[in-house]
């Protein structure tokens, strides 16, 4: 038997952050059902993390990292001339280019150091509340564990595993998915920018990451994926972005040579609702998750953990609102985020009558005017 004051299930980078926060304060318990971290295409973390970062003291750590700069984006979207947009601008500077699994391996690493418990590979398979606190059943590599706590965290993704064992599901808007392959760049670091261009069946992405390589993503729904040429079982990627002008000059230009094999993850959008209630609540994904198109995913999981921390620690020192208040703020940015998504996906017009494209204008036609 294990007591905690809090128990996080994940520790993905939402997850991580949530510990690092009230790890200094609070007993901290970090499930994560993963023994190592899996392969993730996002990489892009925008220039606003910076702030966050350094409320988070981490800053001067996060820099020695050496993660490389994203000074921008490269689009062929809306029109068939590419445009360019940069951070020169931005008061925070400019973003960054990741190596996902080093960084969610270093946030792991500064929660334990700041007093977090962390548990891998572990699964929670029993989880109940008698009225004043919870109780965990975890399945480790050593046995069965038994966890209580005051409060809960769900940061187990955009399925939100914790939050299902309470009868509460992410409700999903649409049915993208990505396949994605990474590869050697040998300009890697030449430009830092993203580059994105859409089609009629979806839309490309392409980013440098460190190390000298680089990774190349098809969107498109679910039931359109066959449509593609990039059905399951169908490791073709790379031969039809060759088929797409721009993307292909680009590759070509960088010596895109792909060493893996396809990889698929779900894209779509979701949120939870509610994301918080009586003694838990939910962070990153599982609470909220973006479209890739708008580059959020990570820094809504550092910026959620960070809020889901706060509202924590408010909650264990007695404030009864904390918790919907965290609740509002997530659905705040969820209003935010649907308005910038209707806005960039009906800004492109040149295959309305593609099924694609209709959906998104159906959907969000109403929402950018």
């Amino acid at each position: 038997m294990r007591a905690a004051e809090v128990l996080i299930v994940g520790a993905g980078p939402a997850g991580a952050t949530a510990a690092i926060n009230l790890a200094p304060f609070r007993s901290v318990v970090l499930v994560d059902r993963r023994a190592t971290i899996a392969p993730r295409i996002g990489e892009s973390l925008l220039p606003a993390a910076r702030r966050l970062l350094v409320d988070m003291g981490l800053w001067e750590k996060f820099v020695s990292e050496g993660h490389q700069p994203w000074h921008g984006k490269r689009a062929v979207w809306g029109s068939s001339e590419p445009r360019e947009t940069d951070f020169l601008r931005d008061p925070d500077g400019h973003g960054w280019h990741l190596d996902r699994a080093r960084f969610e391996q270093w946030l792991c690493m500064i929660a334990s150091n700041r007093g977090a418990c962390l548990l891998r590979p572990a699964s929670m398979v029993k989880l109940k509340h008698d009225g004043s606190r919870w109780s965990a059943r975890v399945k480790t590599d050593e046995g069965l564990l038994e966890i209580t706590a005051d409060v809960v965290l769900d940061a187990g993704g955009r399925t939100a595993p914790t939050a299902r064992k309470l009868g509460v599901r992410a409700q999903a808007n649409d049915n993208l998915v990505c396949v994605w392959i990474s590869g050697y760049d040998r300009a890697n670091a030449s430009r830092g920018l993203t580059y994105v261009e859409a089609v009629k069946d979806g839309w490309w992405y392409t980013a440098p990451i460190p190390g000298n390589r680089r990774v190349l993503a098809f969107h498109t729904d679910a039931d359109l994926l066959p449509l593609s040429g990039l059905g399951p079982g169908r490791d073709m990627l790379f031969e039809c972005a060759g088929a797409i002008k721009e993307l292909s000059e680009l590759l070509a230009g960088v010596g895109f040579t792909p060493d893996s094999k396809s990889n698929f993850a779900i894209a779509n959008s979701t949120i939870l609702e509610p994301c918080a209630g009586d003694n838990w609540l939910a962070v990153g994904d599982a609470a909220i998750s973006f479209d890739p198109l708008s580059s959020q995913g990570l820094l809504n999981a550092l910026f959620t953990g960070l809020a889901a921390a706060e509202a924590t620690e408010r909650h264990l020192k007695g404030d009864l609102l904390s918790l919907s208040s965290y609740a509002q703020i997530i659905r705040g940015i969820g209003d935010s985020y649907q308005r910038n998504l209707a806005f960039n996906y009906t800004s492109e017009a040149r295959w309305t009558e593609a099924p694609f494209w209709q959906r998104r204008h159906r959907q969000y036609g109403a929402a950018s005017d």
